[in-house]
């Protein structure tokens, strides 16, 4: 994979107690540099034009003013600093860089991996939460529905909390789509079934929550069995995966049970739902708390593009896990009609 880094990510420091923390980007690299194949790149930083095509012009005043001063609580979870502002256009900047890259041709071993933080995906268009100020993956898809040759994003978030801010931006859309897989009843409660869009984006919106405890049996039903007719039937030109990997088993603030293994099933998953669409595929960072398995997990999706073959998941899903999917599938008649 070529991966997209910026040490202006690096500054953005919440905190010595907060868990998105600079060292997550470390732990990341450091974990590549045991792995064959790593290739790295800095894109430029997103500007105004790129965050204002899904974000609120006085939101992103407010919060450059925000950060000129000094920074402070926003919320009770997200912290700025000065650098913050510039740590989030550098971050939606290598999103941006992700989203290009695809499209221009580079996969299989160059698919691309952008490695930014703050994270983006509860980020709406006016509103900085659950530590995201700026929604990367949203910037991406809405930079790259600039180009002649693009006419619909795919955005699918396995992260274990809901893109909230994601599908809010997009919710009355039909050029783009989005997918999540999350755990239910975790922050911040949204991505029920039944939120699948609104006017010209109805049915453009595909949630799954899944009980606590769902492990890799659950995912791989969830994205064979929902994701890949759906994506199917939205045909897009671009895929974009929301990449968070705290559903991982050992991560300390998610209940699911994702293997490390899992996560290379998921992205075998991914790239085989790219190529029955004929999709560009690029991966964005989001969440994922614990070090080792946040940089093992990565490690692993790079390790799929670069040749290894997932390992196929023991057992079955639970029922709970087929009455979500027969939920979801019933939200979305249009697509199993």
């Amino acid at each position: 994979m070529r991966f997209a880094v910026s040490d202006t990510c690096l500054a953005h420091d919440p905190g010595d107690r907060h868990p998105e923390s600079p060292d997550r980007i470390r732990a990341i690299k450091r974990g590549l540099a045991k792995r064959h194949g790593v290739d790295y790149r800095e894109g430029p930083p997103a500007d105004r034009a790129d965050a204002e095509r899904v974000h609120d012009g006085d939101y992103l005043d407010e919060i450059q003013s925000f950060c000129a001063d000094g920074g402070g609580q926003w919320d009770p979870d997200t912290v700025a600093v000065t650098e913050t502002w510039d740590a989030a256009l550098a971050a939606a900047g290598l999103a941006v860089w992700a989203a290009n890259h695809a499209l221009d041709g580079h996969q299989d071993r160059q698919t691309p991996f952008s490695i930014g933080r703050p994270p983006g995906h509860h980020a709406t268009a006016d509103e900085a939460m659950g530590f995201c100020f700026l929604n990367n993956a949203a910037v991406a898809a809405g930079a790259a529905l600039e180009r002649e040759d693009v006419d619909h994003v795919a955005i699918l978030d396995w992260d274990v909390h809901h893109g909230n801010g994601t599908q809010d931006i997009f919710y009355d859309r039909d050029d783009v789509s989005y997918f999540s897989v999350h755990e239910e009843g975790l922050y911040p409660g949204t991505g029920d079934f039944d939120e699948t869009g609104a006017g010209d984006g109805e049915g453009y919106t595909v949630n799954v929550p899944l009980a606590a405890g769902g492990g890799d049996p659950d995912y791989e039903a969830v994205f064979e069995d929902v994701f890949a007719p759906a994506m199917a039937a939205f045909d897009p030109d671009l895929l974009l995966v929301s990449a968070g990997f705290d559903a991982h088993r050992h991560d300390p603030i998610s209940r699911m049970h994702v293997s490390t293994d899992g996560f290379g099933m998921l992205t075998d998953r991914v790239r085989s739902m790219a190529d029955d669409v004929d999709a560009a595929v690029g991966f964005v960072l989001e969440g994922g708390y614990g070090l080792d398995t946040l940089s093992d997990g990565i490690g692993m999706v790079h390790e799929i593009f670069d040749g290894l073959t997932p390992i196929e998941p023991d057992g079955d899903p639970t029922d709970a896990t087929r009455d979500a999917i027969d939920t979801a599938r019933d939200a979305h008649p249009d697509v199993w009609s």
